[in-house]
């Protein structure tokens, strides 16, 4: 595992929770990803705001990688077909389950919400589960 950086993943996690708390405060909206980008693939005027919250995330994302003077996402030996046919599997979830980890995590939770809760629970323990079997049943 790579050296984990305290400093960084808090302040991760602070813009994570203040671009939600603008986002709610500002425009009524929950930032959660999977309903912002269905939202944003029906191409009406108003849901600009859509892509350009998505815009931020992949700028901000660029920023972090390239920008910066380090190299700070350590390489991963995952097959990128696979990534990306278990991207699609996990937007086809969040569309089942009517929220993803963003929408849920962050924001359902700061709301306090129970639907949300069990939410978060149930795929917290799913991963749990799944990073149990691969590193110590299957030990690929």
């Amino acid at each position: 595992m790579a050296d984990f950086n305290w400093i960084s993943a808090l302040m991760g996690g602070v813009l994570i929770g203040m671009s939600a708390t603008i986002l709610l405060a500002f425009n009524g909206r929950i930032a959660g990803i999977s309903g912002m980008v269905n939202g944003a693939i029906t191409f009406k005027s108003q849901e600009a705001w859509r892509w350009l919250f998505i815009l931020g995330l992949i700028v901000g994302a660029a920023i972090y990688e390239y920008g910066l003077p380090t190299s700070p996402t350590p390489p991963s030996n995952f097959v990128p077909v696979l990534m990306i046919i278990g991207g699609f599997l996990v937007g086809f979830g969040t569309r089942m389950g009517n929220g993803c980890t963003s929408g849920h995590g962050v924001c359902g939770l700061g709301r306090f919400s129970m639907r949300s809760l069990i939410a978060v629970l149930s795929f917290m323990t799913t991963a749990f589960i799944t990073v149990f079997i691969m590193r110590h049943v299957l030990v690929l």
